[in-house]
């Protein structure tokens, strides 16, 4: 099978890509900067190609030939505050992909969307509701919604961002602490993508994917600490604190926390549901995975700092 992927060059698509090609797959990767992401060259039956994928021109001259498309474009904050962005990438990408899916022949498509998706209030989990209703009014196509608590894994941006920040300070203000979430590995979900992809009994279906239990967010956070042999004092902040830090955020850098994380949190991101178990899949623990992975960042950003104070 062709498949053109998009949003490949985030977390998921790393790991997706080499699963595809294992199946034996031929894998197009759309990009914005092709030599930022030659690493991803490397994988067999994949190809880079440099391309603007919300030009619906653009967009439809790289669908011709293909069997299926899959999309992971998405963004957790965005540089402003109106929803636009979210707007932009998630619910106007989606159409014109839906759009281009149509000229040009291609049925079947996987979109990653999120648990929760169309619920709450943040323009986050709103704006990628929207873009499902796009693909479930689009009877037309053979498509399929992943929908995913958080996803972890190496090189992921939950653990490893979490772990630098413990690393930094000796207590850490945490906003929304009784959030609840089922951290689900990324291995599992990419497993299940590709098996879902050659299912006929996927056409139509939203399936859920999460981990084997749910934790608070402190609790996740008092975890890396102690996997990453950090003694750190995690401090729960009541809800009036999680709203205010969440507005002063908005306007840091990078916004490692915002307002619509904020409200995106309100809703536990859990579920008794998990289409995992149909594709034969046993969701793996987060304390059989992340340690592995946890523990060598810790080892290599103290070799870093060793070699940098001795002037290797």
């Amino acid at each position: 099978m062709r498949i053109v992927l998009l949003g490949a060059t985030g977390f998921v698509g790393h790991h997706l890509l080499p699963e595809l090609a294992s199946a034996g797959h031929q894998c197009l990767v759309l990009c914005r900067y092709r030599l930022g992401c030659r690493e991803l060259a490397l994988v067999p039956r994949a190809e880079l190609r440099q391309a603007d994928v919300h030009d619906s021109a653009v967009l439809k001259e790289q669908l011709v030939g293909a069997d299926a498309v899959i999309n992971m474009v998405g963004i957790l904050n965005e540089s402003g505050r109106d929803g636009k962005e979210f707007g932009r990438v998630h619910v106007e990408l989606t159409e014109k992909l839906i759009a281009a899916c149509r000229e040009t022949g291609v049925h079947r498509l996987l979109q990653l969307s999120a648990l929760n998706a169309g619920q709450g209030d943040s323009h986050y989990l709103l704006s990628k509701g929207l873009a499902e209703d796009l693909i479930k009014q689009a009877t037309d196509l053979d498509s399929t919604i992943i929908q995913p608590s958080v996803i972890f894994g190496e090189d992921d941006s939950f653990f490893n961002r979490f772990a630098s920040l413990l690393r930094l300070m000796p207590a850490l203000p945490l906003a929304c602490p009784q959030a609840r979430l089922q951290p689900v590995w990324v291995g599992d979900v990419v497993k299940a993508m590709t098996i879902a992809l050659e299912d006929s009994n996927t056409v139509g279906r939203t399936l859920v994917m999460v981990g084997p239990r749910d934790y608070s967010l402190k609790e996740l956070v008092e975890w890396t600490a102690k996997t990453a042999g950090l003694k750190r004092r995690i401090v729960g902040l009541p809800d009036a604190a999680s709203r205010l830090q969440g507005r002063l955020m908005d306007f840091v850098p990078g916004k490692p926390f915002s307002s619509d994380n904020y409200r995106s949190l309100q809703i536990d991101n859990t579920s008794t549901e998990n289409s995992l178990w149909s594709f034969g899949i046993r969701p793996h623990s987060l304390e059989s995975i992340v340690p592995g992975y946890l523990g060598n960042s810790i080892h290599q950003g103290h070799l870093n700092r060793f070699r940098k104070q001795s002037g290797r």
